[in-house]
């Protein structure tokens, strides 16, 4: 410590040098110490040339310069008496005959802190006060001083200012509660202000969000004691916005109230906003921002971003709303008409979430389906009559289905079906032509031989039946010895197609179609019948009956004698005219019994299409015997 005012001593004596002597004193103006620990306040004073005094002395005062106002004396140095403050507590360090005036005072407390002056007194009249004074601060704690500003990232240094100007106690200084500091270091100089000395020591770190309020201390101590002063700083951490909580990907469904949160932590209160996508929702200067949501729609569905600001830097996060719904009604071609051989492509949009299974059904049955896309497209490359109707597009997913139809109308030339012939019964022919084309055709009967073409209008000879795209057109002609032929042509705008009919006797018809099991059921019928009528005749006491009676005799029963043969052959001839009889018309051949019978067309043949369910090709008659 001497070396320092060794340094002041040559400081002042250069002083002395330059200039020329008058009245006048260095001291510092301000100086401090710890409580309990001393302190010593170097002076200098000079006075005129002229004087020469043998003997010089001094007092300090305190508080004032003026002895007539009494001021407490802190030392005298010609009776070594003080106020009773400091009595014990000082003594002179300098020599007053080299003009050092420096005192030292121990155990400073509280009241002495306050102003110091000292006066010369060089004997007789050459008593001198000077004006220059030291300020003297008693101080409880070292003063930590923070930088302007401490910036998250940005190295910042914190300095503990340390008086040590006691000759006797040197300070040690340490840094407290400085855990979590990043890249910190100690550095400590000495600093001399006009005679005060300064300890100083710097901690230098890299200050991080995570120390923003954190609180760093300084302590002060000093070997052979148990004195220590503690000094603190809460710092203040300027620092860019973090999101800190925000909600998670939201799923839910049309109609609900979602709320959104975004908690934001930054050093100074950043603008916090809720976008979606780009689109401003709220903005405010908070650190807790809420968005509400009060009836979702499928237009809420989307990417919501949560930024907040400050000057120190920007950040964003995002989340996502996905609002489930069934499918829309699906979007269809509309209804259209395709030629026959072209490319048709059926085309089917909707939307749902998520993403729904879309088909496209004709008469119940899937003709192609997709599982979680939004468009589904069905190409026919060459349409055909059979893809003729309506056409449905069905969308699902286990939020509901919607669905949409359209009508495909395909536009062909005629097509003759087999079923077109001609059937010759015993007076006349009949000729039928069954076409099918859309649009309707026009059938054409033609007679080559005689020279003769009967179309449909002419409703005196041909009558025509339509079913959907079927038509079915009937030529009624005489029946002549010679058959002729028969051509039936049908047209429409798309084309033409001739076809010759064949012809079919309903004789062969007959027997054809019902074949051996239909033709023994005939004749059982045919035998039940004429064994009634010979038995009725045999019996003519017998009076007629609504109900059948049987003879105890069997009308087929015979015995093995020749009579047996000959009433036989009666029977038989008997039984082949009845079976004549019953072939014929009843108008042609009354009978006298109470006989009703239903006469089988056989004759006929159903046609079957796509259009015709199998009950409806089903024919029977009931034979009932009275």
């Amino acid at each position: 410590m001497a070396w320092r005012w060794e340094v002041l001593s040559l400081l002042w004596i250069l002083i002395e040098g330059v200039s020329s002597r008058q009245w006048g004193a260095w001291m510092p103006q301000t100086i401090s110490a710890f409580s309990e620990t001393c302190v010593a306040i170097p002076c200098r004073f000079d006075y005129p040339d002229d004087l020469r005094p043998s003997v010089v002395h001094g007092i300090w005062y305190f508080n004032s310069p003026y002895p007539k106002n009494f001021p407490p004396v802190v030392l005298k140095s010609k009776t070594n008496t003080a106020h009773e403050l400091y009595m014990g507590r000082t003594k002179l360090l300098g020599d007053l005959q080299e003009n050092n005036c420096t005192i030292q005072i121990d155990k400073v407390s509280l009241e002495l802190q306050g102003k110091y002056y000292f006066r010369a007194d060089l004997g007789g009249y050459n008593q001198y006060t000077f004006s220059e004074h030291a300020n003297l601060h008693i101080l409880d704690e070292p003063f930590v001083v923070p930088p302007q500003e401490i910036v998250s990232g940005s190295e910042a240094e914190l300095t503990c200012l340390v008086p040590d100007n006691c000759p006797d106690m040197k300070p040690s200084v340490t840094w407290v509660e400085i855990e979590g500091l990043e890249h910190h270091s100690v550095y400590a100089r000495l600093e001399d202000s006009s005679g005060a000395w300064t300890y100083l020591s710097t901690l230098k770190f890299l200050p991080s969000y995570r120390n923003h309020g954190q609180r760093l201390g300084c302590k002060v101590s000093y070997s052979g004691s148990d004195m220590e002063y503690k000094g603190f700083v809460t710092m203040d951490v300027k620092y860019a916005p973090r999101i800190v909580d925000i909600n998670t990907p939201i799923e839910t469904t049309e109609g609900t109230h979602v709320m959104f949160v975004c908690v934001v932590d930054s050093n100074p209160v950043s603008r916090v906003m809720w976008y979606k996508e780009f689109t401003l929702l709220k903005e405010d200067y908070t650190a807790n921002l809420t968005l509400e949501l009060e009836y979702v729609t499928y237009n809420h569905d989307g990417i919501y971003i949560c930024a907040a600001e400050n000057e120190h830097g920007k950040v964003n996060k995002s989340m996502g709303l996905a609002v489930m719904y069934a499918p829309w009604k699906p979007s269809v071609n509309a209804s259209v008409i395709a030629i026959e051989g072209e490319t048709v492509t059926i085309q089917c949009n909707t939307q749902g979430n998520p993403d729904p299974i879309i088909s496209i059904v004709k008469d119940k049955q899937v003709l192609n389906s997709v599982i979680f896309e939004n468009e589904l497209v069905l190409e026919i490359p060459a349409v055909s009559h059979e893809h003729d109707g309506e056409y449905w597009c069905v969308a699902e997913n286990q939020y509901g289905h919607s669905n949409s139809s359209f009508n495909l109308t395909v536009v062909f030339s005629p097509l003759v079906l087999p079923e077109s012939k001609c059937t010759v019964t015993k007076d006349t022919v009949q000729c039928m032509c069954t076409v099918k084309s859309n649009p309707d055709p026009v059938i054409l009967f033609e007679l080559p031989e005689k020279n003769l073409s009967v179309s449909e209008l002419d409703p005196g000879f041909v009558h025509s039946q339509r079913n959907g795209y079927m038509v079915s057109s009937i030529l009624t002609l005489q029946k002549e010895s010679q058959l002729p032929q028969v051509i039936c042509s049908a047209s429409n705008i798309y084309g033409k197609k001739v076809h010759e009919l064949i012809f079919q006797d309903s004789n062969n018809l007959l027997w054809g179609k019902i074949g051996p099991v239909g033709a023994v059921v005939v004749f059982v019928i045919l035998v039940a019948v004429g064994g009634y009528f010979i038995k009725t005749r045999e019996k003519k006491n017998i009076p007629e009956s609504s109900s059948f009676i049987q003879t105890e005799t069997s009308p087929t029963s015979y015995s093995g004698d020749g009579s047996s043969k000959k009433n036989l052959g009666k029977i038989e001839s008997q039984f082949l005219s009845v079976s004549e009889r019953i072939l014929m018309s009843k108008r042609q051949h009354p009978s006298n019994v109470d006989t009703d019978y239903a006469n089988i067309d056989f004759t006929k043949k159903n046609v079957k299409d796509s259009f015709t369910s199998p009950e409806e090709l089903t024919e029977y008659a009931e034979i009932r015997v009275k």
